[in-house]
């Protein structure tokens, strides 16, 4: 566990600092992406939780040549022709796992946080129609994963209004703050078995560039999501050879 916590803060590290180096760049030859766009459009600076996830699998059994993470990683969805994910893992066109990593910088949290919720709601509901459908025979129900890294600071962290001029929202978002809407949000997700693992975790720029983050529920640990996928890894290869 030690070295997975350790594994998990360099991906932590890779992405702020691949942030940063990322925004440096832009800001020197003047091409900065709108707004604070910059560090994010440049990509990779989720890499290392592919990476690691990748890795997983690979010590798992899975040979290299059955995960994707740079390339072929479109599916079919059923309420669109295909969305690309971001870490695959297809076992002679048998559909084992499919990854999705997100995250969140300030300084704006609202309409992002309403963003990322409709995306994940979306993507979730548009794979398992497509797979109710066939779309991915003879594949078994593959396991659906979806990380997110959400900065920690004062704006994440303070409580936020709700508005409600005809019903009340549910408790449990009055007073909440956009971490907690997240922690709500992956637990709800994981329950409503909209997707196998859920991990949220929060950083902040310090101290994540040194590999620190806070796991704020452990539900939502990254352990029970490395466990969840690598059990389905194993079973899915022991049901292979017995056949």
């Amino acid at each position: 566990m030690d070295d997975l916590q350790r594994r998990l803060g360099k991906a932590v590290q890779h992405f702020w600092r691949t942030r940063d180096r990322q925004a440096a760049s832009q800001g020197k030859t003047g091409q900065k992406d709108a707004g604070l766009r910059t560090a994010v459009t440049g990509g990779k600076h989720l890499d290392g939780f592919i990476m690691l996830c990748r890795d997983l699998l690979m010590e798992a059994g899975l040979p290299e040549a059955n995960l994707y993470w740079s390339n072929s990683l479109e599916l079919p969805g059923y309420f669109r022709a295909e969305k690309s994910w971001d870490l695959l893992a297809v076992v002679d066109g048998h559909l084992l796992a499919i990854l999705e990593f997100k995250a969140q910088v300030g300084p704006s949290f609202g309409n992002n946080f309403n963003n990322r919720t409709e995306e994940a709601l979306g993507n979730a509901t548009d794979l398992w129609a497509a797979y109710r459908e066939g779309a991915f025979k003879p594949s078994g129900r593959p396991w659906l994963g979806y990380l997110f890294l959400l900065e920690e600071c004062p704006r994440s962290l303070a409580p936020v209004r709700v508005k409600e001029p005809h019903f009340r929202v549910f408790e449990a978002f009055r007073e909440a703050s956009y971490a907690k809407r997240y922690e709500i949000l992956l637990t709800r997700l994981l329950r409503e078995r909209l997707y196998d693992g859920a991990c949220l975790l929060l950083s902040t720029k310090g101290g994540g560039a040194k590999g620190e983050y806070r796991e704020p529920n452990r539900e939502l640990a990254f352990q029970n999501f490395a466990n969840s996928l690598l059990a389905h890894a194993i079973a899915f290869a022991k049901t292979r050879q017995s056949s």
